[in-house]
């Protein structure tokens, strides 16, 4: 008969892999809200693409200029969730060397620690153009000088 491994091995390595699964819960939390963003920006770029055929003028332009603002946030919270994603997987892949390497008896320390370092740098550029959208949408919802100025009437 096999003898399969011992429960406390099996105990030590869940508890190995707690830290790395408490990242996977962080990351997701991260994936939700940049999910939640990137349905926003879709949102407001049907409403600008309905309003878009109708405007003239300056009205025209600004539509223009806020759905060029709008395509590039897409492509920027998209790059943001890929690269939460890709961490994610990282992350997973670190807990599953974990197991094999504590049941198979390999000697997986140096492919742990590099898949555990990937992570972090995925997650970290993730969280960059997560900023960066951030900071495009900001620009995009600043209100305009011509709305903030009173007219001659309200001046008097």
């Amino acid at each position: 008969m096999l003898e399969g491994p011992y429960l406390s091995t099996v105990s030590a390595t869940i508890q190995a892999a707690i830290a790395p699964v408490f990242l996977l819960a962080g990351i997701g939390a991260f994936l939700n809200v940049m999910v939640g963003r990137l349905a926003r920006i879709v949102d407001r770029a049907r409403q600008i693409e309905q309003l878009h055929p109708r405007s003239t003028g300056p009205e025209h332009d600004r539509h223009v200029w806020e759905l060029r603002i709008i395509d590039k946030r897409i492509s920027v919270i998209n790059n943001a969730i890929f690269l939460c994603v890709a961490s994610g997987l990282a992350i997973c892949i670190v807990v599953a060397a974990l197991f094999v390497s504590r049941l198979a008896n390999w000697h997986l320390g140096a492919a742990v620690a590099l898949f555990f370092v990937i992570s972090m740098l995925l997650l970290m550029a993730g969280l960059i153009y997560f900023l960066v959208e951030v900071r495009m949408s900001l620009k995009a919802i600043h209100v305009r000088e011509e709305l903030l100025e009173l007219d001659n009437k309200q001046k008097k």
